[in-house]
């Protein structure tokens, strides 16, 4: 699979429309948001496919896998940067390490990564503004476009960040940062997840590890672990073809209504259902 790079901190790409996906499956050595200016289709990420359509936002990470199935006449907007970009982004105190950390761990916001409308109609004017000032070329475009770059990074941080436990910001200690990061690096490795393992790890004693965690964060260590595995069984089961055994597997359960238990007693509602519904049931 074709893997591509990015020799300067930044780049911004405006296609003309497409009718058909110019490229076949492909990485990225760099971050890249996409944004739907026009059309319809699908967005094919790490075998997941999203369905696509004008304003929408998707963020690639380092080495993501991807292509596009475009239904009608797509016109994209491409920006790219590197991590030299955010190291060198301007921010108070470790708020630059933090926003770094978030944006590796965008896998939590899959799909379109504004969440909320009102993010949506605060990104479209500062697009349109991008592609004006790309266009032009004027005096001070350049330093224009990257204050437009940083406030779109900002939100989408932001949005992925509603997805972490509640008390994780950009003051949280580093080493329950850490702690976040290695979960969500070996969820597929259920060994990698014993309090002992991440505790020697970390350079905590095994019986400190969980109170620790639970200091910085309002949630349990394993109650992070489970709702990290839900979140991505939810990903898999509106996104991908996959078989409950296949989840099952992926991601460490013994099998597969060892699995149905476990979704079926945090999300009131059998993994089936879920697929065909999208959704948990209403509470009354």
């Amino acid at each position: 699979m074709a893997k591509d790079n990015l020799y300067q901190p930044f780049e911004i790409v405006l296609r003309e429309p497409l009718h058909t996906c110019p490229r076949s499956e492909h990485s990225h050595s760099f971050f890249e948001f996409i944004y739907i200016v026009s059309g319809t289709g699908k967005q094919c990420i790490n075998k997941s496919k999203f369905i696509y359509k004008p304003g929408h936002l998707f963020l690639l990470t380092p080495d993501d896998s991807h292509y596009f199935e475009i239904a009608t006449s797509t016109q994209f907007l491409f920006i790219r940067f590197n991590m030299a970009y955010i190291k060198d982004y301007k921010l108070p105190g470790d708020a630059a390490k933090h926003l770094e950390f978030i944006l590796k761990n965008a896998a939590q916001a899959p799909g379109c990564v504004l969440k909320h409308h009102e993010d949506s109609a605060i990104v479209k004017p500062i697009m349109q503004a991008i592609i004006s000032e790309q266009n032009k070329n004027n005096l001070y475009s350049k330093e224009l476009l990257q204050q437009y770059i940083n406030t779109i990074i900002v939100i989408v941080a932001r949005n992925i960040a509603m997805n972490m436990p509640d008390e994780v910001d950009e003051n949280t200690e580093e080493k329950t940062l850490d702690i976040l990061q290695y979960v969500q690096t070996n969820i597929y490795f259920p060994e990698k997840l014993r309090a002992e393992a991440i505790a020697d790890k970390m350079g905590i004693s095994d019986t400190y590890v969980g109170r620790y965690f639970k200091k910085h964060t309002g949630e349990s260590l394993q109650q992070y672990i489970i709702n990290y595995k839900l979140k991505l069984i939810e990903n898999r089961l509106l996104h991908s073809n996959m078989r409950m055994v296949e989840i099952a597997n992926e991601l460490g359960f013994n099998d597969e209504s060892h699995l149905n238990r476990i979704f079926k007693k945090y999300r009131n509602i059998n993994p089936s259902e879920f697929r065909k519904t999208g959704a948990p049931p209403a509470m009354a």
